[in-house]
């Protein structure tokens, strides 16, 4: 139900306990049934969906509410806020670590910021 990439990348996840069903870790070949929940830890976040419905295929991301819906806990939600918002503030990826120079306009900008604030 596109909560995975692949089905690969869903088998690995089940493999390694991140998918869980009433606390239990779930095997890949486990089958669900209409009115199940489960959870699926990514990252920091766990995230828990009910299913509404079974279907055979793949399906068009637009069909996926219609089959199943998400039930995560609201303070995973602003755990997940807070980790994007974290990623943001962060330097871009692969930029390595700030210079000298960069450290120092980062220390100059934060203290601009506090003695305004004061």
């Amino acid at each position: 139900m596109r909560i995975y990439k692949t089905r690969s990348l869903a088998a690995d996840a089940c493999k390694v306990g991140r998918v869980t069903m009433n606390g239990q870790p779930v095997k890949p070949s486990h089958t669900f049934e209409i009115g199940n929940k489960f959870s699926v830890r990514k990252g920091p976040v766990t995230f828990s969906y009910e299913i509404l419905q079974l279907s055979e295929n793949r399906l068009g991301a637009k069909l996926v509410p219609d089959y199943i819906r998400d039930i995560t806990a609201p303070d995973q939600l602003e755990l997940l806020e807070m980790t994007k918002l974290t990623a943001q503030n962060g330097r871009d990826r692969g930029t390595g670590r700030p210079t000298k120079k960069d450290r120092r306009e980062i220390e100059q900008f934060m203290n601009q910021e506090y003695e305004e604030q004061d």
